[in-house]
């Protein structure tokens, strides 16, 4: 079992401000806005998003080594979410909170 680090802890936080970020801008401003900010394939992105930043939250606060896996995971789909919420427009946050995880996430992916 590893006991969570300060990058740990910056990482759990990171990870669950993207989370609720990406699951509550789908459930009020995507739905709002209509028109790209609901097309499936965007919106399914950004709730597989918020969940896997939540799932991997979840496997660091375990002190679990296998947050490695999810953390790579995770980083790669919060690149893609930050790279669609971009290509939608409106949704700078979003943006903000998807590139901020996954460059945290990235570092705990290759952390020993």
């Amino acid at each position: 079992m590893t006991m969570p680090t300060h990058d740990m802890t910056a990482c759990i936080e990171a990870c669950l401000a993207c989370y609720r970020t990406c699951h509550s801008t789908a459930l009020h401003h995507c739905l709002e806005a209509g028109g790209r900010h609901t097309e499936p394939d965007h919106f399914r992105l950004m709730a597989a998003c918020a969940e896997m930043c939540r799932a991997s939250a979840h496997i660091m606060m375990t002190g679990s080594s296998a947050h490695r896996h999810s953390c790579r995971a995770c980083a790669e789909i919060c690149e893609a979410c930050a790279a669609d919420c971009e290509r939608v427009g409106d949704m700078d946050a979003c943006v903000r909170a998807c590139r901020e995880c996954a460059r945290s996430c990235r570092e705990m992916a290759g952390a020993n």
